[in-house]
């Protein structure tokens, strides 16, 4: 079987593609990732596309880019959102270019959503696309557990301001990253809590080098810019 993964560089994608990896059925062609077309960055995360394409080169995947229109507004593409009729649209057309290209379904890494599988699935199908779910149905404080004791390394790039301060943004995820989530917040941000950018862990052939750039907060989310190294030190 022939997949793409939906993919936004955070760690439930990560773990996706690990047990995706191990299915001797299963050949992940491609990371479908989702930009804004004004800003180039991914689109909810703010995360900066030569970021995910160096993670991209670093596991051996080809980034499949897919461009969606957003408003243009300052914050440098941080905090900018698609409508919903835009990101259908951009995803509708990706979906068919899959198909064509002989792909046979996307996979995701959602865990409990059932509402978002349910439109997930009701656009796959318009396609003739099937969708995996790998990791679905886990508990999440187990798969942030693995994602700890697996050598994973994931740095939170957004989080809901109404659900978490400012200083989260910029945190590495470690063995004390559970227990200091306040009550009420899914381990694994599931309920879009917080979003991470992954920079090293299995399949890695190196780590993605960045440093830490301004935070900026763009209703109702903190975001924190992280920029590739080599940008970093001019």
């Amino acid at each position: 079987m022939r997949v793409l993964l939906s993919w936004s560089g955070g760690k439930d994608g990560a773990m996706a593609l690990e047990r995706l990896r191990r299915d001797p059925r299963i050949r992940v062609e491609g990371l479908l990732t989702t930009f804004s077309r004004v800003f180039g960055r991914v689109s909810m995360h703010g995360v900066r596309r030569e970021l995910i394409l160096e993670q991209a080169e670093a596991l051996g995947i080809p980034m499949v880019p897919m461009e969606v229109a957003s408003p243009a507004a300052d914050g440098g593409g941080l905090g900018e959102f698609a409508s919903n009729a835009a990101y259908e649209e951009a995803f509708g057309d990706a979906l068919r270019r899959a198909r064509e290209d002989g792909i046979d379904a996307i996979a995701f890494g959602d865990i409990f959503l059932a509402d978002l599988r349910r439109y997930r699935e009701a656009l796959l199908a318009r396609a003739g696309l099937s969708g995996l779910f790998p990791l679905w149905g886990e508990r999440t404080d187990d798969l942030l557990g693995a994602l700890v004791g697996g050598g994973w390394r994931a740095t939170v790039v957004c989080v809901d301001a109404s659900r978490l301060s400012a200083d989260w943004t910029g945190r590495m995820i470690d063995e004390t990253f559970a227990g200091d989530l306040p009550a009420g917040v899914d381990p694994c941000g599931e309920n879009g809590e917080y979003h991470t950018f992954v920079h090293d862990g299995p399949g890695f052939a190196r780590a993605v080098d960045f440093a830490p750039g301004p935070r900026v907060f763009r209703d109702p989310f903190w975001f924190v810019d992280l920029v590739p190294r080599r940008k970093a030190a001019e």
